[in-house]
């Protein structure tokens, strides 16, 4: 039923029918056909398909291909045919694409543990300039706490030196008055 809808142009096409995929490739008159679930992706198939044609042409060729009748290669050809199908169900021949993919995805998963370690060093780095901030915050009002109290040290001694001075003035201007006969001075002034 599906053969009769296949056309002898070349060319390739897919046929879907409740859970199964038809694939078939047409070229110089020979239909090269398989079946597959609806999990599987176009290009699994079709590549199957190419290799089963070049598969087939190079044990055969084409001559031998149009003169045949029907399952005439089937003895010989059936073994080949089910070792590749073995391998292409296997996994073995995954698709380039999705080999791609897969790798694709395992470096998007380390960059995103990359980025996910980077914003918690980013987090760390914040707490860390916020710290830096208070602690700069911190040093300036003891930078100014700091010189406000030497100020006040420096005219707190500037004070006692001058009522050190001033005590040490007024004794010395006692003494020599004293020595002198009195505030008057009467006897230094002769």
């Amino acid at each position: 039923m599906l053969l009769a809808k296949i056309p002898a142009a070349d060319g390739k096409m897919t046929y879907v029918y409740d859970d199964y995929v038809f694939h078939y490739v047409v070229e110089s008159g020979i239909c090269y056909l398989c079946m597959s679930d609806e999990k599987n992706k176009h290009r699994l198939p079709y590549a199957f398909l190419q290799d089963m044609k070049d598969l087939f042409l190079g044990k055969f060729g084409m001559d031998a291909a149009h003169r045949a009748i029907a399952f005439s290669f089937n003895e010989e050809f059936s073994p080949i045919i089910q070792q590749r199908m073995d391998h292409y169900n296997s996994g073995g021949a995954m698709d380039n694409i999705d080999a791609l993919k897969n790798q694709i995805d395992d470096v998007k998963e380390g960059m995103v543990q990359n980025i996910e370690k980077v914003l918690e060093r980013g987090e760390k780095i914040e707490l860390l300039v916020d710290k830096t901030d208070r602690l700069n915050q911190q040093a300036f009002r003891f930078e100014s706490t700091s010189r406000n109290l030497r100020r006040h040290m420096y005219w707190r001694k500037i004070r006692n030196v001058g009522i050190c001075s001033a005590v040490a003035f007024i004794v010395i201007f006692i003494l020599v008055a004293e020595g002198c006969g009195g505030i008057d001075f009467i006897k230094c002034r002769k």
